[in-house]
């Protein structure tokens, strides 16, 4: 499989958990250090609001309801599991930059065992959501498939904006470069 078809495959993966979990809706909005717009995790509350309205719109039953918990659990654990190697690489470089020369093969050695290890809590957060989804009747899929276009749709719309500044402020600067 290509580098490039992984990540896409990696991408879809988030996004259909992004799009299913609710697990931390009930966490604090607004506020210094909340979910609020401007705030630390802002998407990601914006995220579980839509999860929210997903799940109440899915009407699981009671096997269903077990699958989309056992996602949520596998998602958290992940996401936490992330977290700790990532805070772990960080000290491991921070301490790395003590010494006098920098030992890039370390540092990359390093950064490639936590990229795997991230690459595995993926794909078992993506393996829980797609056993979920599997789960459910035609009804419900084209429920999930209609909130994931929309979600796709709201993202390029980002992605969109985010590239007419970028090209606008590209624009600017090269102006403010030519003038004497």
């Amino acid at each position: 499989m290509s580098k490039k078809t992984s990540r896409f495959l990696a991408v879809a993966a988030a996004s259909l958990a992004l799009s299913l979990g609710s697990a931390f809706a009930a966490q604090p909005q607004g506020g210094p250090g909340g979910m609020g717009p401007g705030g630390p995790g802002w998407h990601h509350g914006h995220f579980m609001k839509e999860l929210n309205q997903l799940h109440g719109q899915l009407k699981l039953n009671a096997d269903q309801e077990k699958q989309w918990q056992a996602a949520l659990d596998t998602m958290k654990q992940s996401h936490e599991a992330e977290r700790a190697n990532h805070e772990q690489m960080r000290q491991q470089f921070k301490q790395m930059q003590q010494q006098p020369i920098l030992d890039l093969n370390a540092m990359h050695a390093a950064h490639q065992q936590i990229e795997q290890k991230d690459a595995q809590l993926r794909e078992q957060t993506s393996t829980a959501w797609l056993n979920f989804y599997n789960g459910l009747n035609d009804q419900q899929k084209t429920t999930v498939s209609t909130a994931l276009k929309q979600h796709f749709a709201k993202m390029e719309q980002r992605h969109e904006k985010m590239r007419e500044r970028w090209e606008k402020q590209r624009g600017d600067a090269a102006a403010s470069a030519v003038k004497p």
